[in-house]
């Protein structure tokens, strides 16, 4: 792979101006972000996957829910196999498949059973989403980049791990390294979130700390809250799974946080199967999911929450094993303060938003 990103350093130059350039013009106002009749919460990041978009997108829209907000969420769909609009979940139906909005989408109106859409154009697709379900607040799911549509607040999400790790290889631009966009680009969040996952909290490389300090940092953590059987949706505790030999199947863009997770609770990760990011699963890779649980002997297959949701269809081809996720959820570590900081930030955006409207 490394050799792979040397032969590919020369484009590195060349993707820094195009990101350079594209963001100039929109700080210039020369391309301009469009208002949509709806306050918009952005949840995004700067590298390519694992950071925690969606956790947070589910957390974010049931905080919301729960206070009384007409919320909806809109997405790129980013994996699914359709183009175009699709309004996705409304008066808590889903209306589509999991092929056709992605697993990320599909995950996140099972966990919050509101009016969700998915569009690559984020500015026609709001505007769709709020026509037909009536919704006042829509939460984005990675649009840090996707700067055509105005956000009234723009979340940055990043994963401690990656902060921590300051490898060339890791922390430059694409192809080279896993950032859409450099560090100082960061001037453009209202609030980061680090997401620690199921580590400690760790002090940061004093390099990031010029960029991180003139805006509100909050830290997040990921909580096991079970297993669930994929077939049956039957809930088991954690201490039901301590010590079993599990095949473990993933196909999300960090499996290092899940498979840590697994071994913080006891369950024997020796074997496993990894899959690229978004795996979209046929008949092939259940086929070979079989073959390894029975020459493993295992005694289940464990897997995450956004591969269940594609693995559900071959419920009957998996009828003879017992198939489980791992249930989890984000939390902050400083849950008050940052409800406080969101609903403030929230009110403010509304009350400048409407006087802007009167003058105009």
């Amino acid at each position: 792979m490394k050799a792979l990103k040397i032969i590919l350093l020369p484009l590195l130059p060349i993707y820094f101006v195009i990101v350079k350039l594209r963001n100039y013009l929109f700080d210039k106002d020369i391309l301009k972000s469009q208002e949509v009749g709806a306050q918009i919460i952005s949840v995004g990041n700067l590298t390519v996957g694992g950071s925690g978009k969606t956790p947070m997108v589910i957390y974010l829209s049931n905080l919301i829910k729960n206070e009384g907000g007409r919320v909806g969420v809109l997405s790129r769909g980013y994996g699914r196999k359709s183009r175009g609009y699709i309004l996705v979940s409304q008066d808590g139906r889903i209306l589509t498949t999991v092929e056709k909005c992605g697993d990320e989408m599909f995950h996140t109106v099972k966990e919050t059973n509101l009016p969700a859409a998915v569009s690559e154009n984020r500015v026609n697709g709001a505007i769709r989403l709020i026509k037909e379900t009536g919704v006042d607040t829509i939460v984005l799911d990675d649009a840090f980049q996707h700067r055509w549509i105005y956000r009234d607040i723009n979340i940055l999400i990043f994963e401690q791990r990656f902060l921590l790790d300051t490898g060339f290889f890791n922390q430059s631009l694409l192809p080279e390294g896993l950032m859409r966009e450099s560090f100082d680009s960061i001037k453009r969040a209202d609030l980061i979130i680090i997401n620690r996952k199921f580590s400690e909290i760790s002090n940061l490389p004093d390099k990031l700390n010029k960029f991180l300090s003139n805006i509100k940092v909050f830290t997040a953590y990921y909580e096991t809250i079970g297993f669930v059987d994929i077939k049956k949706q039957s809930f088991y505790n954690i201490e039901d799974f301590e010590g079993q030999k599990s095949l473990v199947v993933s196909g999300i863009a960090n499996p290092f946080s899940f498979i840590n997770a697994l071994k913080q609770t006891k369950v024997d990760t020796l074997n496993q199967i990894i899959f690229r990011d978004h795996k979209n699963y046929t008949l092939k890779e259940v086929q070979r999911i079989r073959k390894e649980f029975y020459d493993t002997n295992s005694h289940s297959v464990v897997t995450t929450e956004k591969d269940a949701v594609k693995l559900y269809k071959f419920s009957k081809e998996l009828d003879d094993i017992d198939i489980f996720y791992l249930k989890i959820q984000i939390k902050l570590d400083e849950e008050q303060e940052f409800k406080k900081y969101l609903f403030n930030s929230l009110t403010t955006e509304k009350e400048r938003n409407n006087s802007r409207n009167k003058k105009n």
